[in-house]
């Protein structure tokens, strides 16, 4: 019986055309991926830095189309949208655990974020639009339902700042000894974790009251974050390791955790201004606070799960700091329902103040 010919002839020929074609294709596309990357190295750190920025608004902007089916209001604010604009302080704590960072600068990088929120990104929307929780009595007289919403809203937001203070407390009870251990990082997550479950049973419990369900095209928005994310991933993990190769004597070095706090705290400031210029002030406060729930505890919890952390002696006034703003918005929201354009003010200079003295004076 004659041998079947094992050549590119006859039958097979066009087989082997088309694979060595899709070889060729597969070539010189990973020829023009490695050219692209060479490129992104030369441009870096301002190409990680845009990738970073771009990726993280675009995140951000995903929420809008979130409160449209079924994640509305505070709830948006406290479950959502902390996930989206808090990411980049979980993806810098991940790359940053992973480089062998010290935990000292996870734990500058949570404060001067959550104080960032508190003051600054609180204050400068309050002084710029004004920021009214519960509507005046005319606007209550003629739009009945909305201030029934609005109350509840109250409500939900006076519970966040509450987790605010018990969250901030543990940390320092748990970081009074110097240090951050797996034990309490596994306290500080789970703690966190706990808090995210009461919210899921919030959103189920309104929906059924409302006798609606979330719409499949729920994931398709997750999945788009989930893609996004990657992009802010990749944009921290260059430009961590950008500055890590600096090494000790260069500013970006030294401040890493105070510079990188501030860097972490643009998507919130977008999302600020563009909901206290939308009028939602319960979204810009439970945002805010709720961004500041992902780095205390979430943030620092997980890091420690990895790594012991030692307590930066800058600890115990950024606590106190958070603390003194919480109690200030407490005041407000619940017993006057908005924050005055002075207290704006005199939050934004204390960012200021804080900022100086505190950690760069």
């Amino acid at each position: 019986m004659p041998a079947i010919p094992m050549s590119n002839s006859g039958f097979f020929a066009p087989l082997f055309a088309y694979s060595d074609q899709a070889a060729t294709y597969c070539r010189a596309g990973l020829q023009q991926l490695n050219g692209w990357y060479r490129l992104a190295e030369a441009l870096d750190p301002w190409f990680s830095l845009a990738l970073f920025l771009v990726c993280s608004m675009l995140m951000v902007y995903r929420l809008n189309v979130l409160e449209r089916k079924g994640l509305e209001g505070t709830v948006l604010g406290t479950l959502v949208m902390p996930y989206a604009s808090g990411f980049p302080n979980l993806m810098f704590a991940f790359s940053l655990g992973r480089q062998g960072g010290s935990g000292s600068v996870i734990v500058e990088n949570c404060l001067v974020n959550n104080v960032t929120n508190l003051t600054l990104l609180i204050g400068l929307p309050a002084l710029i639009w004004s920021l009214n929780i519960i509507p005046s009595r005319s606007a209550q007289a003629v739009h009945k339902p909305v201030s029934k919403l609005q109350r509840l809203n109250t409500l939900s937001l006076i519970l966040t700042l509450v987790a605010l203070f018990f969250f901030t407390g543990a940390l320092w009870a748990l970081g009074r000894d110097g240090w951050l251990d797996f034990s309490d990082g596994l306290v500080l997550v789970g703690i966190f974790l706990f808090w995210q479950v009461l919210h899921v049973f919030d959103v189920l419990k309104y929906n059924i009251h409302q006798r609606r369900s979330l719409p499949w095209t729920i994931l398709v928005d997750a999945l788009l974050v989930v893609a996004l994310g990657a992009g802010v991933l990749q944009g921290i993990d260059r430009l961590v390791a950008w500055v890590m190769a600096l090494g000790p004597g260069f500013i970006l070095y030294d401040q890493l955790g105070i510079l990188s706090g501030c860097l972490m705290v643009l998507p919130n400031a977008v999302l600020a201004a563009y909901y206290a210029w939308a009028g939602r002030a319960d979204i810009v406060y439970s945002s805010q606070v709720g961004d500041g729930h992902i780095c205390i505890p979430m943030c620092i919890g997980l890091f420690a799960l990895f790594s012991v952390i030692q307590v930066p002696a800058q600890m115990n006034l950024g606590i106190m700091v958070i603390l003194g703003a919480g109690m200030i918005h407490l005041f407000f929201v619940s017993v006057i329902g908005r924050l005055p354009r002075i207290m704006g003010a005199l939050l934004t200079i204390a960012y200021g103040v804080f900022l100086y003295t505190g950690f760069m004076g």
